[in-house]
């Protein structure tokens, strides 16, 4: 399965540059308006392109490594992000998490298999699946707009831009499965709906997304009460693992009866977020949660940098080039501004919530996964579009993300009354 790390002194060496820059720069950057990412890719590219004989990271020969990998790191970065929400779960409450996941979330899967069949050329299967891979923001590399944890000074109560990306992130990754499945059901049975759209609707939609909430719900309530509860054998442990370990219970035991596992470890996330709001362990648990995330995002992201310098956006023509600067600076902020139309929110910020809908390691996710379940024609070329725009992303996103977020928070800093 980790075919691509046969070199053991590869394996030693991007952990070890993965480990020192995710304990340094932090701290280097601080508010600079530079991303660790953007240096990780940049890294990545660097160290292989020198003669050293490392072997070539291609996701699309590696793609059970790649899968493997990015799996890990979204199923953390969803507990992370699950975590860091106070705001209790409800209709009015996260009104602006329902429109990006109903509105803007469809129109972005529908544009971009729209510029892929139209501007590209691919087939409605690559067409659907590109559109889908795309679609999520992503929860591991959006950290820097996103809630920063349990009983930060910045509350989602008051911060709807952190908390709006912080929950779309944290949901539409587990609802970008339904999409993905469904371009392998075209792959599969031809892109006429009379060949899948029974299975699509009865088992990708309502029974997976089904038990993937009710999974989330169980195993929340369930670590929640052995976490919080004084009557818990449990209940003094105060050691981070148990987040990761909630993590593998919700996604390996909802996986196991057929349900979505990404959405089950966000949801049981917010459930044990939700049992105690204030609690200094839920502190300990998302602390470990995000270091685990952020190594893990620095490995695949140090690889992401050596596949673009062995050439994975060699399959690209110009065409590519501008769709993918369309899928960050246009598709997603159109999307973003029509889903929340109308809501009640300051203009700037709903022009933040629309512009940083970040792509990232669960786009490689959801590409690996389905290539490794389907043969799609013409993967190369859904590979490196969706390697460039992760690429636009991590630098456009990266660099504008401090500055705009300090933007706003001054202005609401401004409107705040006096005490």
């Amino acid at each position: 399965m980790l075919e691509l790390f046969d070199d053991y002194d590869l394996v030693l060496l991007v952990l070890g540059l993965a480990a020192f820059g995710v304990a340094g720069l932090p701290h280097v950057l601080g508010e600079r308006p530079l991303s660790y990412p953007i240096l990780f890719v940049a890294g990545g590219a660097l160290l292989f392109s020198l003669p050293l004989g490392l072997t070539q990271p291609d996701p699309i020969t590696y793609s059970h490594t790649t899968e493997t990998l990015t799996e890990i790191g979204v199923i953390t970065a969803l507990m992370g992000s699950g975590l860091a929400i106070s705001r209790a779960p409800g209709w009015k409450a996260w009104r602006s998490t329902w429109r990006l996941l109903a509105i803007t979330m469809p129109l972005t899967i529908l544009a971009v298999a729209g510029l892929g069949l139209w501007a590209l050329g691919l087939t409605p299967a690559a067409a659907v699946l590109l559109g889908a891979c795309l679609a999520p923001t992503d929860p591991v590399l959006a950290s820097d707009v996103q809630l920063p944890g349990p009983n930060d000074e910045r509350e989602d109560d008051v911060d709807e831009v952190r908390f709006a990306l912080t929950s779309e992130a944290g949901l539409n990754d587990g609802l970008a499965f339904p999409f993905t499945n469904l371009a392998m059901l075209i792959a599969i049975e031809g892109a006429s709906p009379s060949g899948w759209i029974g299975e699509f609707l009865a088992m990708e939609v309502a029974f997976k997304l089904g038990v993937g909430l009710a999974g989330g719900v169980i195993v929340g309530r369930v670590m929640g009460w052995a976490i919080f509860d004084r009557r818990s054998p449990v209940t003094r442990i105060s050691d981070g693992m148990v987040a990761f370990a909630a993590t593998l219970l919700a996604y390996a035991g909802t996986e196991s009866v057929g349900g979505y596992g990404f959405l089950a470890v966000f949801v049981s996330a917010t459930v044990i977020r939700n049992r105690e709001r204030k609690h200094s362990y839920l502190e300990v648990m998302h602390q470990f949660s995000s270091q685990i995330e952020r190594l893990l995002s620095a490995i695949v992201l140090i690889l992401f940098g050596g596949a673009v310098a062995q050439g994975l956006l060699s399959y690209l023509d110009w065409r590519g080039v501008v769709v993918a600067a369309a899928i960050v600076l246009l598709v997603r902020p159109v999307t973003g501004l029509v889903g929340l139309t109308g809501l009640d929110v300051p203009r700037r910020e709903k022009a933040a919530i629309s512009f940083f809908g970040i792509r990232g390691v669960g786009s490689f996710f959801y590409l690996s996964y389905a290539s490794n379940q389907v043969e799609f024609l013409q993967v190369e070329q859904v590979w490196a579009v969706t390697g460039l725009v992760v690429l636009i992303s991590v630098v456009v996103h990266g660099i504008s993300a401090t500055p705009a977020m300090a933007y706003i928070d001054r202005h609401k800093a401004r409107a705040r009354p006096a005490a």
